[in-house]
């Protein structure tokens, strides 16, 4: 399931916990450069979309387009792979944490840069080596995610597809986006269940195992087992777990 037949499904927890987080928000913006217009291409309910600046968006999704705030900017239903626009009738496009949703990622991503000048991309490189192993929920209790990354195109293709660089994007401890890796010094906050259905990651895998790894996680918390494996986070303040920007 992707797309909008997943947040059609899942997406009426999603704004409990997805929400701008002001760090990550300040290198999007600033990747945009001096761009007046903006497209936001599935743009959920509208988090970093920035102020100060002319922006429409585009959602396959009914249900989350529903949720978008007043003031938010205008939303047509549309997909990445085939936006209604002009060539270059934007000065950027922007994709936040959604092209791992999106069935011909390539072709949404060269859509992007058709109609746009500059286009700034926020995404997972799981491609990386090692990428499961940088996340310890990953690691220790959920090693299925790699099952769901099968298959897609590594980081580095995404970027050449576009002419892109690549940057990291460290994540602050205390992150306000509830994203998979968001909670990494927190680890209490994946045994809640609202926290937990704002990441699309647990409706793909199942219910069996996301109770499993709840009760896994909880037993190591209450023990001491988790603390002691994960020591070494204790004092940081960020961490870099394959979170990038894709800049062209």
């Amino acid at each position: 399931m992707s797309g909008a037949p997943l947040y059609d499904t899942i997406g009426t927890a999603y704004t409990a916990t997805r929400r701008t987080d002001p760090r990550i928000a300040e290198r999007i913006w600033a990747a945009l450069g001096d761009a007046r217009t903006v497209l936001n291409v599935g743009a959920g309910t509208g988090s970093y979309e920035p102020s100060g600046r002319y922006v429409l968006a585009v959602e396959p999704s009914a249900l989350m387009r529903s949720q978008r705030p007043p003031g938010a900017a205008p939303c047509l239903a549309g997909a990445a792979e085939r936006l209604p626009f002009d060539d270059l009738a934007f000065d950027a496009a922007m994709a936040v944490s959604s092209v791992h949703h999106w069935p011909d990622v390539i072709a949404g991503l060269r859509e992007m840069r058709r109609v746009a000048r500059r286009v700034v991309v926020f995404t997972h490189d799981t491609s990386a080596a090692g990428w499961r192993d940088r996340f310890w929920l990953s690691r220790d209790y959920l090693p299925e995610v790699m099952d769901l990354v099968a298959g897609r195109p590594p980081v580095t293709e995404l970027a050449d597809a576009v002419g892109a660089r690549l940057e990291p994007v460290p994540i602050p401890w205390d992150c306000a986006d509830g994203f998979f890796e968001a909670f990494w010094r927190r680890p209490e906050a994946y045994l809640e269940e609202n926290v937990r259905r704002g990441m699309s990651v647990w409706s793909r895998l199942g219910a069996d195992t996301e109770r499993r790894v709840v009760r896994d996680l909880g037993d190591d918390l209450a023990s001491g087992r988790w603390a002691e494996r994960n020591r070494d986070l204790a004092g940081l303040d960020e961490a870099e777990l394959g979170l990038r920007l894709l800049i062209a």
